[in-house]
């Protein structure tokens, strides 16, 4: 497999297999992970929509080991999970090398589904690599949602709530990347905070969705 240089990648969509991708990518290549992994939920929105690979958990282990391996030392990556996976995901994250330093919850207003509870929120942990120092100016752990409609992706996450995650735990000019990038979000939001960007999405339509946010103009 030919290397990928973090020059020569900077700012694009590739398309492929998350892990086979960072699989060339160089060790400790980017200041800054923030993802939105599948949930292992068999999501599947109102409208039919599924997700990929959101049926099975044999990428979870090989996928973080990669991020951990990519991302330098003494820096923070910050994953979305699913909470009636935590335990695979923990344990994954754990085994990688990750330490777990934070955890976020963003309330919502509205019940994104509802069962024995309302789902009122979305949640992920911060992750760190070695032992990045502290701000001064930490970002509070429980924050407002933005619904986006999910008109690009069945799962798609504000810009809004992105861009604070991305200023507070990377350096500006700095290259964040999103292994599982969906219809782009965290890419344009990057782009916004003055971050370059490496974005990774294994379905066609989600990976060219995203090449067109973050080149667009607007």
């Amino acid at each position: 497999m030919s290397a990928l240089p973090i020059q020569d990648i900077r700012n694009t969509v590739l398309h492929g297999d998350c892990v086979e991708v960072m699989q060339r990518m160089a060790s400790g290549s980017v200041d800054f992970i923030l993802t939105d992994p599948p949930y292992l939920c068999r999501y599947r929105s109102r409208t039919g929509q599924t997700i990929a690979n959101d049926d099975r958990d044999g990428w979870l282990e090989p996928a973080f080991v990669e991020m951990y391996r990519v991302l330098k030392d003494d820096s923070f990556c910050v994953s979305f999970y699913g909470w009636n996976a935590a335990d695979k995901f923990i344990g994954a994250w754990r085994k990688a090398g990750f330490r777990l330093v934070g955890h976020i919850v963003f309330r919502k207003r509205y019940a994104s589904a509802t069962g024995y509870t309302e789902s009122r929120h979305e949640q992920a942990y911060l992750l760190a690599k070695g032992r990045p120092e502290l701000s001064g100016c930490p970002v509070p752990d429980v924050m407002d949602w933005e619904y986006t409609g999910n008109r690009l992706h069945p799962t798609q996450k504000p810009i809004n709530i992105l861009r604070p995650l991305i200023e507070a735990f990377s350096p500006r000019g700095g290259v964040v990347l999103d292994p599982f990038c969906g219809s782009g979000s965290t890419l344009v939001a990057s782009r916004v905070a003055g971050r370059s960007s490496v974005g990774i999405e294994l379905e066609p339509k989600h990976c060219r969705t995203a090449d067109l946010r973050l080149h667009s103009a607007a």
